[in-house]
């Protein structure tokens, strides 16, 4: 602590505030220790955070610590340093680098929020292809960059014939939603769902339930054929100009106090059943989690890989 304390800052990047409550987790590890978080880019996606860090290597301005989509992040693990938190023993195998490198931090279920006083309810994927939903649907980012979008899309593969295995009718199902005038060519965000721009977004669960929190009439719907899971990837900079402050940051993100701030925004931390099992999860956030039925199906990082290889040679042509 005194050393990081000493570094005085701790930089941080594709953070934004009301993703999985990462505003008050900011707030809260600045009010904890004497330290100056600097957020850098909040709305950007992981391909940025990488690319940010090799254009900032060697600078006080890059960032510290990475939290990555799946993708993204096994592609670039020569840009990770090692480090295992003092909960390391808490966390699922399945969810870290046995060597540490990196490791899963929070997660949720791949969803489609709506604003119920501007289209029908959602019941099925197929229902985005109608009439009714003309210019009203949007991606959360790019595939081939951003991770949401690449769930998103994995989703619809899985609900349309596809599988973990097989993206492809995941493209061929946005190549229809484009086709037939419904998928919009806008990032969506609480200023676009809000106004209207944005009335169907493909998103976390999560995410979609903040936008409940605020918008009545907006709905989060997980399709029971198709619940696709999916974890953050957290990291450290091999290069971070603050390296112990990025490690006293990852010590509290998997803290208790750091896991209940994720769920306190909707997201699924890593450590939920240790703390399930120790009595230190914040029971009433933890029941307020979106329900979900249906047999999840989380992709593997070898998965991960052959999809994101698929969708950089064909992506581009189906989103028009």
């Amino acid at each position: 602590v005194t050393k990081a304390e000493e570094e005085g800052e701790l930089n941080v990047i594709a953070l934004p505030p009301d993703w999985a409550n990462y505003g008050n987790v900011i707030a809260a590890f600045e009010e904890k220790y004497d330290i100056t978080v600097n957020s850098d880019q909040p709305d950007t996606d992981s391909q940025t955070e990488i690319d940010t860090a090799k254009r900032l290597a060697g600078k006080d301005r890059a960032p510290d610590v990475f939290d990555l989509g799946q993708a993204v992040a096994l592609a670039n693990t020569d840009m990770f340093a090692p480090y295992k938190v003092q909960a390391w023993e808490d966390i699922p195998a399945e969810f870290k680098a046995p060597d540490g490198l990196w490791v899963n931090d929070y997660g949720g279920y791949m969803s489609v929020g709506y604003d119920s006083a501007k289209v029908p309810d959602v019941t099925s994927l197929d229902d985005l292809l109608g009439s009714d939903y003309k210019g009203a649907v949007a991606l959360n980012g790019d595939p081939t960059t951003a991770g949401a979008a690449f769930s998103g899309v994995m989703m619809a593969a899985v609900a349309t014939g596809g599988s973990a295995d097989d993206i492809a009718p995941g493209v061929e199902y946005f190549s229809q939603l484009n086709d037939a005038g419904n998928l919009l060519p806008v990032g969506p965000s609480s200023a676009t769902i809000e106004s209207g721009q944005t009335p169907v977004v493909v998103d976390w669960d999560y995410l979609n339930a903040a936008e409940a929190a605020k918008l009545p009439t907006w709905k989060v719907f997980v399709p029971d054929d198709a619940v696709v899971a999916g974890y953050y990837f957290q990291a450290v900079n091999k290069e971070a100009p603050h390296p112990n402050a990025a490690r006293l940051w990852e010590e509290f993100l998997y803290s208790d106090e750091g896991q209940n701030l994720w769920l306190q925004g909707g997201a699924r931390p890593v450590r939920a059943d240790a703390m399930v099992e120790a009595g230190t999860i914040d029971s009433d956030a933890y029941k307020a989690l979106p329900p979900v039925s249906g047999e999840p199906v989380i992709v593997t990082d070898e998965q991960t890989a052959k999809a994101a290889e698929y969708l950089s040679g064909n992506w581009a042509k189906a989103s028009g």
